[in-house]
């Protein structure tokens, strides 16, 4: 029998929201999915992903920005749909699927405002308290009159009423990240002059008057909550003198507030709200805890929380009610399980990259996540596999992280495996790259991965390289072809020089800069790499043959803009349109569009050119056994541990 250990003493203690009462003091925040159905009705893989979040302990889960207005309020395509009766039945299978692990069910209700979607959009024009439009987002913004007020706060009020019936817990109120009601409270953008702007009172009506009416419509037993950006960081935005004075009125209609910062639909300030691993850790607490101090009801803090003892110091200490947690779900159904066990070791950590949650739904597609490929398959595998009708023998050729999952995947469904290293230690390049001083979430994933492969029950051998006689010789079912890939290193006159390093010893540590370095490579690892030194206090030029705009374009935008910042801040000079034609001892000789020659000084030259699959030899191997799997970025497609992850597992797990 296994048992739960004491050490949550503040988590599984249950909290009344209003009218509703929470089994204990977490919750799943509010998250994208993108699936339901093109036309926004609730399938199976929607019900199957609900039940997943509330298998995994959680009191509430909230699903996320689900627009009021279907007119012109969306704002991403693959969004679910509250706004018809006729979707009422469907809902309720939701609101069921919650209910069966005992978890509470909760909307994020929202409009877009100026943010529309223009491809979801049924006008021309946005709507908006004033008219201020946004970059690629429709051109024009009328700005609201009363019949336009009065219709959104309607559409707010109906499609609570539709919730309640399809058996919903509680709603919420999206006044957070500069959607519609965010941009009537912001001085940022509210620039009326009548009862709808002015002062913070009258900023705050258009607000009230929607909790006041949601309110109503909720009636004595659905709770309702709030999400608020505390400090929407832009200068001229809301600050969190502005937010608790608004909050202080508005609690009369609200049961709980959910204390967030930044704008999403501004580039400068979108990384705040999902904050990626360049943000500390706790990244809304200090906002949190000063609505606690003020308001007389719960208060929840979320943002870079990534385990139970973090929520357990938090609630400890009194800096909030309750906290939430989004991200580390995705990357481990079982991280409240395997904590109340006494092994939250066995949990696989998020690395907070982004690029499969906020990356794909951001564009309509999909949830996934990087580090667990089982994400929005929870209707083929849930969060155990099952075994193998036939257990067969599997050699894996090399352990980076494709090779690595593959091992996992087939140990768990029973197959018995040998993987041949050609190296002295398995990971791949994850442990030179999680050295960087940014990439603390990283490391503690490297970490997990090694650590679970090592003990997972394989038979691994390193310092061996595998060819045909040496496959052969274990007599396989089954054959995984997980080579990895190799630095690129093109043909540059000098590029072996005494002052040349490749990106990955420059990252890992082993080989060292002098104070002027030029990174040849605009893409994520060289900006990174960049990034570290500056951040040593050199002086760093990052020089690549495309634009600037095109510069790590294989990253999410969140984290993309984040990056672009820490690189202003330290200085970093970015050199764009310009192809490396030499490297000699002064530095690096370069050429732009016009044939015009350039050269920029430097004491150390970092290669960052990119990745070649390691395939050397697949004709001959990819023909040994007839089940063989290639596996990685030896397969030559995308080459990041999102698709080594993702085709590893889901190549061999009908193995």
């Amino acid at each position: 029998m296994v048992r739960y250990n004491n050490n949550y003493p503040n988590i599984f203690k249950p909290i009344q929201v209003g009218p509703v009462k929470l089994k204990n003091r977490i919750i799943w925040t509010p998250m994208v999915s993108c699936l339901s159905t093109a036309e926004g009705e609730v399938n199976g893989e929607f019900v199957n992903f609900i039940a997943m979040e509330a298998k995994t302990g959680v009191s509430m889960l909230t699903i996320g920005a689900t627009s009021v207005d279907e007119i012109n309020g969306i704002d991403y395509p693959g969004e679910l749909l509250i706004t018809r009766d006729s979707h009422i039945g469907r809902l309720a299978r939701i609101a069921d699927a919650a209910h069966r692990s005992g978890a509470k069910i909760s909307v994020e209700m929202c409009h877009a405002g100026r943010a529309a979607d223009p491809t979801m959009a049924q006008t021309d024009y946005a709507i908006a308290p004033t008219s201020l439009p946004l970059a690629g987002k429709l051109k024009h913004v009328k700005e609201m009159d009363q019949n336009d007020i009065d219709r959104v706060i309607e559409c707010y009020a109906s499609c609570t009423e539709r919730l309640k019936k399809a058996d919903f817990d509680m709603v919420m109120v999206h006044a957070a990240h500069g959607n519609l009601i965010g941009q009537f409270l912001s001085p940022l953008t509210n620039h009326r002059v009548d009862d709808y702007g002015g002062t913070p009172e009258k900023r705050w009506r258009f607000a009230l008057e929607v909790c006041k009416a949601v309110r109503e419509a909720a009636g004595k037993d659905m709770a309702v909550e709030m999400r608020i950006s505390g400090d929407e960081r832009h200068p001229d935005g809301m600050r969190i003198g502005d937010t608790l004075a608004f909050l202080k009125e508005a609690q009369q209609y609200i049961d709980m507030v959910q204390m967030s910062q930044g704008l999403i639909v501004d580039p400068g300030y979108s990384f705040y709200v999902m904050p990626p691993y360049y943000n500390p850790y706790f990244t809304n607490l200090e906002y949190a805890e000063a609505a606690k101090e003020v308001l007389d009801i719960p208060v929840t803090a979320f943002g870079a929380i990534k385990t139970l003892d973090n929520a357990e110091k938090i609630l400890a200490e009194g800096k909030a009610d309750i906290v939430g947690l989004g991200r580390p779900f995705l990357a481990d159904h079982k991280l409240i399980k395997n904590a109340r066990e006494g092994h939250p070791e066995r949990t696989r950590p998020c690395i907070r990259c982004e690029q499969a949650c906020g990356g794909t739904t951001s564009k309509g597609k999909v949830i996934h996540c990087v580090v667990n490929p089982r994400v929005s398959f929870e209707s083929q595998y849930g969060n155990d596999l099952q075994p193998a009708l036939v257990k067969k023998k599997a050699v894996v050729v090399g352990a980076g992280p494709a090779g690595m999952m593959a091992t996992q995947t087939l140990i768990e469904r029973g197959h018995s495996v040998v993987v041949f290293e050609a190296s002295d230690r398995i990971g791949g390049r994850l442990p030179d790259i999680c050295k960087l001083p940014f990439r603390d979430d990283l490391k503690q994933y490297t970490e997990w991965n090694i650590r679970t492969t090592e003990e997972c029950g394989a038979d691994i051998r390193l310092n061996t390289k595998a060819g045909a006689e040496e496959i052969l010789a274990e007599d396989p079912d089954i054959l995984v072809l997980a080579t990895g890939s190799h630095l690129a290193k093109p043909d540059i006159p000098g590029i072996d020089g005494p002052n040349v390093r490749d990106v990955v010893s420059v990252d890992n540590g082993s080989a060292e800069t002098g104070q002027k370095v030029v990174v040849c490579g605009g893409g994520m690892s060289g900006l990174e790499c960049a990034l570290a030194l500056a951040m040593e206090g050199k002086d760093v030029t990052v020089v690549d043959q495309i634009p600037v705009d095109d510069f790590a374009k294989e990253i999410v935008y969140f984290t993309r803009n984040m990056l672009f910042m820490k690189l202003r801040e330290n200085g970093v000079k970015l050199v764009d349109n310009k192809k490396v034609t030499a490297i000699d001892e002064r530095g690096v000789h370069t050429m732009d569009r016009d044939w015009n020659e350039g050269f920029i000084e430097a004491d150390t030259v970092v290669t960052a050119f990119g990745l070649v699959p390691n395939d050397e030899g697949f004709d001959e191997l990819a023909n040994l056994i007839a089940e063989t799997y290639i596996v990685g970025d030896c397969e030559g497609n995308e080459m990041s541990l999102y698709n080594a992850n993702f085709n590893a597992f889901h190549y061999v797990v009908e193995a």
